[in-house]
């Protein structure tokens, strides 16, 4: 095993028209200055993000229609388990995930106490008696399918799961080989991952983060989508019980 002073790391940005904020979470990004690599996927944009993130340094990888959220982290998966990174980490290209926290998501993640890393708005931090974390506000839809799901995942997989529709995560490249096989769902990837993770065997934690609300652009579940989301996650976790208990192919060569 190599130290961890010279592990890889690469932050993946999945991408759809976002022209208005992906100049500035990768130049965030790269502010950071932490030894990291940041490559955009961009979903079949018709506006101008592959430009913008390009010129604010980050590499670009272009799909040439929009396959869709899914699609696009698993093309990030596998760019990262071709190149040989060890550890990486995924925000969303719409502003709302902090980047002041990339640091902090690869040191947890590089302390081998667990595999994966998942971004809580939901979960608060005490402090001297006080939480130091404000409330994350959000619509009534998206808030009972995130307290719904919230609820089924924990119970699923026997540990506390506050917030499992979070985009903004960490894993090392044994998770990373994991997500590049065929079960990983590529339609809507949130409480049904986290499921197919803790089958696997894998170890999952929260990390307290503030997340921010949309100003620019559309949301992915806006619109009548929360109901085709609701339907769709519930038939995922199903099927995702009724699959055998899946593996890492590439586990026994990583080790």
């Amino acid at each position: 095993m190599r130290d961890n002073d010279i592990k890889k790391k690469l932050v993946i940005i999945p991408a759809h028209n976002e022209q208005e904020n992906i100049g500035q979470v990768v130049t965030r990004v790269r502010e950071l200055d932490i030894g990291i690599d940041v490559v955009v996927i961009d979903d079949g944009s018709t506006d101008r993000t592959a430009r913008h993130a390009r010129l604010a340094g980050g590499k670009v990888i272009r799909l040439s229609s929009n396959m869709g959220y899914g699609v696009a982290l698993q093309t990030g998966y596998k760019y990262a388990f071709e190149r040989g990174y060890d550890y990486l980490v995924q925000l969303d290209g719409d502003g709302q995930h902090d980047p002041s926290y990339i640091p902090e998501l690869f040191r947890q993640v590089m302390t081998e106490k667990t595999d994966m890393i998942i971004g809580s708005r939901f979960i608060k931090e005490k402090t001297q008696n006080k939480l130091s974390l404000p409330k994350y506000k959000t619509g009534i839809p998206k808030k009972f399918a995130i307290t719904l799901f919230a609820f089924l995942t924990t119970k699923l997989v026997g540990l506390k799961v506050t917030d499992p529709t979070s985009g903004y995560q960490a894993f090392n490249r044994r998770v990373i080989a994991f997500f590049t096989q065929d079960f990983f769902p590529c339609d809507y990837p949130d409480a049904d991952v986290i499921v197919i993770v803790h089958r696997a065997g894998f170890r999952i934690k929260e990390y307290p983060m503030i997340m921010f609300e949309r100003d620019i652009g559309r949301s992915m579940h806006s619109g009548l989508k929360p109901i085709y989301y609701l339907f769709k996650m519930f038939l995922s976790m199903f099927m995702t019980l009724l699959r055998k208990r899946p593996v890492s192919l590439f586990l026994k060569a990583e080790d």
